[in-house]
């Protein structure tokens, strides 16, 4: 019986080609679906489909050639200007991400970059694709017209901003917005080498959305990729100002990675009076020792002395659960994960504790990557 045919991923027109093209060299047969045939470099949603019995190997080669990984880029050096950048679909909570970010922004003393990455899909969505950003558009719409209503939904929210500092609920702060047309994971990721936020802050449907959502949420794909720290802000959070989070908690294994992390955690939150509740990932009792626990605690009293920070061992059992039961019995306002950057195959089939708790929570969660 012939092999089916699966999808192995989805692509601009040109990265789609590239990937046709190294694939086939290894004696993959590669097809490529949904194609604009009129205007074929400007299909965004192309899919790369591949035989079914072909996709071990074709993961091995994305993996090792790093198809998808970002390129580290070189940053000028001198002082630099805090930014924060904040990925928009116009919904109600990507407004809410939009007031948290802004009222970071003004806390800090940074400026904000509205961006709103769109694509073209020209065919009916099979894949969940979660919090994609993307417009459905008809047969007889054309990208000119799509672009123009882009624009007027950028144009709005803008203007909403604007109102909203003009009568006092927002305070004032230097912005503006950006158009990108592509995947909207890879042009938030890419746009983020260009901008070089100090922090992300997107919008996400939290934990309404189901299970299956995990392969194509644009937030959840970003906090894995992304080497900014990327604050996720569930639709029912209920402040629009960090300046109303009491008790943070920061996950961590404590390793040296972590330590440097919860540094980064720190800067972030220097101007903030903030109660932080570290608690382990890890629900081996052999890590956490109270040996072990007297040592970090003697490191933080040394390293933060200022800082109000207390220690928390996770109950034993299923730990999404644990961290839920945690987040509740400590009044919890924001979860913070500290990750490790991963490979697409692990994250196709075994996705992060930040990314499952994405789904799982209706809490503001900050992911950060060492």
């Amino acid at each position: 019986m012939e092999d089916k045919l699966v999808t192995l991923a989805i692509h601009t027109f040109e990265k789609a080609q590239i990937l046709k093209t190294m694939l086939e060299t290894e004696g993959i047969d590669v097809y490529i679906h949904n194609v604009n045939l009129i205007q074929p470099v400007v299909s965004a949603g192309v899919r790369v489909r591949i035989k079914e019995s072909d996709l071990p190997h074709a993961l091995r080669i994305i993996e090792d050639s790093k198809f998808f990984a970002e390129e580290d880029v070189n940053v000028e050096s001198g002082p630099k200007t805090k930014k924060v950048l904040i990925p928009v679909d116009f919904s109600d909570y990507s407004i809410a991400a939009c007031e948290i970010g802004i009222n970071y922004a003004h806390k800090v003393g940074a400026e904000v970059m509205i961006l709103h990455a769109y694509f073209t899909p020209y065919f009916p969505s099979a894949i969940p694709l979660g919090d994609t950003l993307a417009y459905q558009i008809n047969d007889d719409d054309t990208v000119q017209h799509l672009l123009k209503r882009v624009q007027d939904d950028m144009a709005n929210i803008c203007n909403l901003l604007k109102k909203k500092m003009d009568s006092g609920e927002l305070p004032y702060v230097n912005f503006s917005n950006a158009l990108r047309e592509g995947l909207p994971e890879e042009e938030i990721v890419a746009f983020c080498k260009e901008y070089n936020p100090t922090l992300v802050v997107m919008g996400t449907r939290g934990k309404s959305q189901k299970d299956l959502d995990l392969i194509g949420s644009v937030t959840g794909e970003v906090i894995e990729i992304s080497k900014v720290p990327v604050l996720a802000i569930p639709e029912n959070v209920p402040f629009n100002s960090l300046s109303d989070v009491k008790n943070v908690a920061f996950s961590t294994s404590f390793d040296q990675r972590d330590l440097i992390v919860f540094d980064k955690f720190m800067e972030l939150f220097k101007d903030f009076d903030i109660q932080i509740h570290i608690f382990n990932i890890s629900t081996s009792k052999d890590e956490w020792n109270e040996i072990r626990l007297s040592g970090i605690r003697e490191y933080f009293k040394k390293q933060y002395p200022d800082a109000k920070i207390n220690h928390t061992v996770l109950d034993d059992g299923d730990l999404l659960l644990a961290i839920e039961k945690f987040v509740r019995d400590k009044s919890i306002d924001l979860i913070a994960f500290s990750t490790h950057r991963r490979g697409i195959f692990a994250r196709m089939f075994n996705p992060s504790i930040a990314r499952k708790m994405l789904f799982h929570t209706d809490t503001p969660m900050m992911v950060l990557h060492s």
